[in-house]
């Protein structure tokens, strides 16, 4: 198992590949800046802003998957607006849960009868304090 948020649990084995890749995260500031009659605006720090990450993770089935069924897990994350805390190698990522406010799903591949043979999912995750 390489990690878990929620009831998504993301593993790598000989029945099933289910991981993530592309894993990005941002951590940014929140700055006021204050204007100064003739004078450059001056800068104050108002601390930190909501971290966000996003990864890809890919669904294939012939690598034991049902790609639709798994990408519909997802869509009922975002719609139940539900935060877990994100565990990768063991470690928790971040201090704080996470939840996801979208995702983006790709139908690579279809068969002649309209199932999703591959697909892909962009997932977007946002700090929840």
């Amino acid at each position: 198992m390489l990690g878990t948020w929620g009831d998504l649990v993301f593993v790598v084995s000989a029945d099933e590949i289910k991981t993530f890749a592309s894993f990005s995260r941002t951590e940014t500031a929140r700055w006021a800046k204050h204007e100064v009659h003739l004078q450059k605006p001056k800068a104050e720090f108002m601390g930190p802003d909501l971290g966000t990450l996003s990864f890809t993770m890919s669904f294939d089935a012939f690598f034991g998957l049902n790609p639709r069924e798994e990408m519909n897990k997802f869509i009922k994350y975002v719609r139940n607006g539900v935060a877990h805390t994100l565990i990768i190698g063991g470690k928790r990522v971040g201090v704080h849960k996470w939840y996801m406010p979208d995702n983006k799903q790709d139908w690579s591949f279809l068969d002649n009868r309209g199932n999703v043979l591959k697909s892909s999912i962009t997932v977007t995750m946002e700090e929840y304090v």
